[in-house]
């Protein structure tokens, strides 16, 4: 538990908070937390959803295999303030010659239209998820403009005169073992072959030697490769690729063969989301998940939806040296339920922890805390705020 206060509840060590209105709706402040292991600094972003003015929606470099600071992602999409999101492919030391893609784990949804699936649970980059989560959980806001916590899943196929193959993947770095999985033009121009290297348990383990991949464009099947390959994919055309079995599935086509494929990301309540990203809960109905640590303290990001879906607080700690101390996994939740959260949501942290907004008569973004790289990092996507008519 936190030795002190936390977030929008009673005063935190440094004396109560001072709220900055950023825009309608929209409420910035910053305050120390005292925590087991020492006082931490928080800066939160308090959001009115049913303030018509307010708008939510996912940052993002504009291809899902691509990077940019958040300052750079809220200025380019016009927030007025904003935080990083889910965690991502960063490294690839246990594949030489396989570039980090730099993609995000999670599911993504920008506008309504679905950018990316989640890889497979063993394919994740982070920190241990707790007990019962996966990667599949997302943070979004529904197209009535109503934050919740939900699981997204892609449900897909590959329709061929040979038959109907399951899609196993949506533009993600990493494909389940055996499966066939679909790069849009959303994916960007990064290689595709860390697609088929570690498997559904072991995310170092070797890239398959068993793969191949297909180009279709209107319908047809227009070429093919035994190697995933890389560069910009046309807008409309679909590239499969497969590993093992689905590989062996892939090999079968030809030149001029029809191909369909059909892709869609479905919430486990049916609810359509106008964004979404992934990450994972620390917090559901007003309970802090079992098992979450309590011994590891980091700077942190995290999301908290209150008043019944109504209000989201969207959280980054200080990296400063005399702050870098953090807060445990366990803390965030408490902090979260403390400040009227009924549910909360673990983002990325560490370096990646950025919060920026917009200062009262400045039309750019800055960066509110201090990141603890001594600079921002670049990060595939975030949470952006902005003001509609």
């Amino acid at each position: 538990m936190l030795a002190g206060a936390a977030l929008m509840g009673a005063a935190p060590a440094s004396g109560a908070p001072r709220a900055v209105a950023v825009a309608p709706g929209i409420e910035y402040t910053h305050f120390d937390i005292r925590a087991a292991k020492g006082v931490t600094h928080a800066h939160v972003l308090s959001v009115d959803l049913r303030n018509r003015q307010v708008g939510v929606g996912l940052l993002y470099p504009g291809k899902v295999a691509a990077r940019a600071t958040v300052s750079r992602l809220a200025t380019s999409a016009g927030a007025v303030a904003g935080i990083n999101g889910d965690f991502f492919n960063n490294t690839e030391t246990q594949h030489p010659g396989v570039a980090a893609t730099g993609a995000p784990v999670g599911p993504a949804i920008a506008g309504g239209h679905a950018l990316k699936a989640a890889v497979p649970k063993g394919q994740r980059f982070g920190p241990a998820l707790p007990p019962g989560t996966s990667t599949l959980d997302v943070l979004g806001v529904t197209t009535d403009g109503t934050a919740r916590l939900d699981r997204v899943a892609l449900d897909g196929s590959v329709t061929t005169a040979g038959g109907v193959l399951p899609l196993r993947g949506l533009n993600q770095y990493a494909l389940p073992v055996g499966s066939v999985g679909a790069f849009t033009t959303d994916w960007g121009s990064v290689s595709r072959l860390r697609a088929v290297c570690g498997t559904d348990t072991d995310r170092a383990a070797p890239c398959s030697t068993d793969t191949h991949e297909v180009l279709v464009e209107n319908g047809r099947v227009v070429g093919s490769a035994g190697t995933p390959g890389s560069g910009a994919i046309a807008a409309g055309a679909t590239v499969l690729v497969g590993r093992e079995a689905g590989a062996q599935q892939l090999r079968k086509l030809s030149p001029g063969d029809a191909v369909e494929v059909r892709h869609l990301l479905v919430a486990s309540t049916g609810i359509p989301y106008a964004f979404a990203l992934g990450g994972y809960p620390v917090l559901r109905g007003g309970l802090p998940l079992p098992g979450l640590d309590n011994t590891t303290s980091a700077v942190r990001t995290a999301a908290g939806i209150a008043d019944d879906g109504h209000r989201l607080l969207l959280l980054a700690l200080d990296g400063a040296a005399a702050y870098r101390t953090g807060l445990t996994i366990a803390e965030v939740a408490a902090a979260m339920r403390d400040s009227g959260a009924t549910d909360a949501f673990s983002l990325d942290g560490g370096g990646s922890s950025t919060l920026v907004a917009r200062a009262p008569g400045t039309s750019t973004v800055t960066v509110r805390n201090h990141p603890s790289d001594g600079t921002e990092r670049a990060v595939p996507n975030g949470i952006g705020l902005f003001t509609k008519p």
